[in-house]
């Protein structure tokens, strides 16, 4: 006759498919199953000693915490999901890096995914992550389709914490009451016009984004406008191609250096400037005695041309880091998630201005 001792672990290796369990854990640290569980969701509240004895067992035996079971025993979701246009692109990557380092440690899990800045995507990829019924949605932007819209809404109804990121407009209505954590992209752009403006330019172009729904770039050339024609400024805004970044910005760069009226131009984004910086130097524009180049993103690229490309220093990592912080500080409190305005800054270099 076997002993209760060998049937019980009989019964946790069944019940655990030959993978280690809790209970294993648990026998190994000399603790109870609880503790153990308590630690894995929240080890700042197991006494030091008690959590190491509980990570040298978890280390011993190979126990790998059962998420999904330990989320339909408590009924609370710990997965935070969070939809970016591109997470190859670095502006991205950094707010991605931002929300993961702003997560670790909390015990909650970040399921991520692409739009490729299509709002059609976005609603598909929104009705498959809602499906695992996230404790909250951290969404690019506040332009969604109709249905995502109501989506969005549905979600933040039945308690799921929303937050819109990279997009805070100043003077609008926040008529949903979702979060907002970024800045505003027209401030941005009256802002990129101003410089040139104060740098003696009365004829500017703005080169926007060749993507349809990338509309914050298409907000900071709005925003570009009307600043420069409030000053009495000449501007043109000017459509990029579609496809490589760089070879777009030099083939812009090749109609604005045949249009001698514009001397100055602003760009959507940096890769677009520093393909018509690389193209000027190829062509022998002088840059910014002949034509005066201002970018958006700060990339590393821009800081190694000569001149050295003038930009936008957007707070990518900084997005990231307060979108964490909101969506833990809601799941926390059960409260709703504050919004916040991040400075964008302006980073003067040779490009814009005569050393």
């Amino acid at each position: 006759m076997k002993s209760t001792t060998s049937d019980d672990a009989n019964r946790r290796q069944r019940r655990g498919h030959g993978r280690p369990t809790l209970h294993d854990v648990a026998d190994a640290a000399g603790v109870t199953r609880i503790t153990v569980s308590r630690y894995i969701r929240e080890p700042g509240k197991v006494a030091p000693e008690t959590a190491a004895r509980i990570q040298a067992a978890i280390e011993q035996t190979g126990y790998v915490p059962n998420h999904q079971a330990g989320q339909l025993a408590s009924g609370a979701s710990r997965i935070v999901a969070a939809l970016i246009p591109n997470v190859g692109h670095s502006i991205f990557a950094e707010t991605i890096q931002g929300l993961t380092e702003g997560l670790r440690d909390s015990g909650r899990e970040l399921l991520l995914m692409a739009t490729g800045y299509s709002l059609e995507v976005e609603e598909t990829q929104l009705r498959t992550l809602l499906g695992w019924a996230p404790g909250a949605l951290v969404v690019t932007g506040r332009h969604h389709t109709a249905s995502a819209l109501q989506l969005l809404r549905d979600a933040h109804a039945g308690g799921t914490a929303v937050v819109e990121i990279w997009d805070h407009p100043e003077h609008e209505a926040n008529a949903e009451g979702f979060a907002r954590i970024g800045f505003d992209h027209r401030a941005v752009g009256r802002t990129m016009a101003r410089h040139l403006i104060e740098q003696g330019h009365r004829s500017l172009a703005y080169v926007d984004s060749g993507v349809a729904e990338d509309y914050r770039a298409h907000e900071r050339g709005q925003g570009f406008a009307a600043e420069a024609k409030a000053a009495g400024a000449q501007v043109k805004v000017l459509p990029a191609g579609t496809g490589d970044a760089f070879d777009a910005g030099r083939a812009v760069l090749r109609g604005l250096g045949a249009e001698s009226s514009i001397t100055a131009a602003a760009f959507a984004n940096d890769h677009l400037a520093c393909g018509a910086l690389m193209e000027a130097q190829a062509l022998g524009i002088a840059v910014p005695g002949r034509l005066a180049l201002l970018g958006f993103g700060d990339f590393p690229i821009g800081r190694q041309l000569t001149p050295a490309l003038s930009t936008m220093r957007p707070p990518r990592s900084e997005i990231g880091q307060a979108a964490a912080e909101a969506v833990l500080e809601a799941l926390s409190s059960g409260e709703e998630p504050g919004s916040r305005t991040l400075p964008c800054e302006l980073i003067v270099r040779g490009s814009s201005i005569a050393a």
